[in-house]
């Protein structure tokens, strides 16, 4: 069975490699391997105390620059077949081996960050709704002069609704405030004298859609404070909603 053990922040070699790159602000394709190559194996040095075989996988690459480094002494100009100078640089396999560590490193990265992300969404399984939506679709069958003449009299209503709109302000009353419904709802359970009502018991103005919102945000924020207890037994389905009892201290 093989153990791999991450050492401080480092897992691997070319992890290592690339930190004291980056962390010496080294152009990586004009590496100082005499420098790297030294701080790198002061790290093995230390790294072969707590674990020799984690060690040895550094020492490969440890003696891979090693090698580098005594080439780099050498005269470096070679002849090629055609009888002309060509410039011989050690250093070039270890460029090309860095260079595809760190795209993998940056793809590693981003999957990484897509599976923290992936975590956070949660999807609501479909639910079978037929039972619902019976009614069949309506069409209309309309011919283009039917269909213009409707549209010259949409036209016609929005001039005169705009007309109206300019000459006369519309005077609202107040509108229900959701602290107002939470009071209206507590009076509900004292004046019925009963523990549990119905949704539809603590709404005053039937088919008032601006009424049943404020009344539904009013028993989610109760129930965020734990006066009540909401319950739909299916989807669609009426609304029960059970008043609790406030202990003491609470």
């Amino acid at each position: 069975m093989t153990y791999k053990v991450k050492l401080d922040i480092f897992e691997g070699p070319f992890d290592l490699l690339v930190y004291l790159i980056e962390n010496a602000q080294m152009n990586i394709y004009d590496i100082r391997v005499a420098e790297i190559t030294n701080q790198y194996v002061a790290y093995v040095e230390r790294a072969r105390t707590l674990d020799v075989a984690l060690a040895s996988e550094f020492l490969v690459l440890a003696a891979s620059l090693i090698e580098i480094k005594s080439k780099m002494l050498l005269p470096r100009i070679k002849i090629n077949d055609e009888g002309n100078p060509e410039f011989d640089d050690p250093r070039s396999e270890l460029v090309s081996r860095l260079l595809e560590y760190k795209r993998f490193r940056n793809a590693a990265e981003l999957l990484e960050k897509c599976e923290e992300e992936a975590r956070l969404v949660f999807e609501k399984p479909k639910e079978d709704i037929t039972g619902y939506t019976n009614e069949p679709d309506i069409y209309l069958s309309l011919d283009i002069k039917h269909f213009i003449t409707a549209f010259n009299q949409f036209l016609h209503r929005k001039k005169r609704i705009e007309e109206i709109h300019n000459k006369y302000a519309i005077d609202e009353e107040p509108r229900l405030t959701t602290e107002e419904k939470i009071d209206f709802i507590r009076k509900i359970f004292k004046i019925r004298n009963k523990k549990t009502v119905s949704f539809k018991d603590i709404i005053q103005a039937k088919g008032d859609k601006y009424e049943v919102a404020i009344a539904f945000t009013s028993i989610l924020e109760m129930a965020r404070q734990k006066l009540i207890r909401v319950r739909q037994l299916v989807p669609f389905g009426e609304i029960k909603i059970t008043e609790l009892e406030i202990k003491d201290g609470e």
